[in-house]
């Protein structure tokens, strides 16, 4: 049996640590050449450090895999062009990317200043924009094929207490995914979404994750190493959720809604409040 990522390249970024290592790792082991991009900084984006990534790569190669460190900030249009030529520079292509990279800054919305609001936009927003259209410039000039995963999360489908900032800017991901897959299908190029609920560093704090151990980023992986091989077959916009055992999926629904003929179609808003139920009853 042939394994899933045999010969594909893979630039996994956020990727020293959670998620992002879980994914890489299991790349790995199919068969992928990896590219493990990661800052080496904290949860909250300070610091940094090379050797989180090269930990990664050190694994890999251990367990009889192909992988090479990068520490680009791929936030910035350099560093996500870098990011994508190590993998050509390393391993001749890429083929496959991952939008995993990510941090926390979390305060309720009348304690967020604009500092922790602008830091979590530019790290999960502007390196999903810049490494996907670096990608995808390449990937077009090869004469297009390849497959990319961006990162939303269940705050940014739903909101959740504390996260403004963050369910922002995966809410941001999420619109993103939808309309590059838009743009990108006629190139052979699946966009999709993973929403992962995974306990990682980013996240052991929080308190739905006390005392569970079930939730993990190998649950996780799965979902994503689907998405990037040709079992998901032309698949692309979705954003598949992946909690412990529970695989599902989001998806953004518009009601029946309520059609007035009367006075030219115009409602008023005693009207409106009226029709309040039907208007919104999917």
């Amino acid at each position: 049996m042939s394994s899933l990522l045999t010969e594909t390249v893979c630039v996994v970024t956020g990727a020293g640590g959670g998620l992002g290592r879980a994914y890489a790792k299991l790349f790995a082991s199919e068969g992928a050449r990896v590219v493990v991009n990661d800052l080496g900084g904290a949860r909250d984006g300070s610091a940094d450090g090379p050797s989180a990534a090269q930990t990664v790569v050190d694994e890999i190669v251990a367990a009889g895999g192909q992988a090479v460190a990068d520490t680009s900030d791929v936030a910035s249009a350099d560093g996500a062009a870098r990011v994508i030529q190590t993998a050509i520079d390393s391993f001749g292509d890429v083929h496959v990317l991952v939008n995993n990279a990510g941090i926390l800054r979390d305060k309720t919305l009348l304690k967020l200043d604009e500092e922790a609001f602008d830091a979590v936009m530019r790290v999960h927003v502007k390196s999903t924009f810049f490494c996907t259209q670096a990608f995808a410039k390449h990937r077009v000039a090869k004469g297009g094929g390849g497959r990319i995963v961006n990162t939303s999360s269940v705050s940014g489908m739903l909101g959740n207490f504390g996260q403004a900032n963050y369910a922002a800017a995966k809410a941001a991901i999420y619109g993103f995914t939808r309309t590059a897959s838009i743009e990108l299908q006629k190139h052979r190029i699946t966009v999709n979404c993973i929403a992962p609920i995974a306990k990682t560093r980013m996240t052991e704090n929080l308190p739905m994750f006390a005392n569970i151990e079930s939730l993990t980023p190998e649950h996780v992986a799965p979902a994503v190493l689907f998405l990037v091989s040709e079992l998901s077959g032309e698949k692309t916009g979705w954003v598949l959720a992946a909690a412990g055992a529970r695989m599902y999926a989001f998806r953004v629904v518009e009601t029946a809604g309520r059609f007035k003929e009367e006075t030219g179609g115009i409602w008023t808003p005693s009207e409106i409040a009226e029709h309040w139920d039907s208007i919104v009853k999917i």
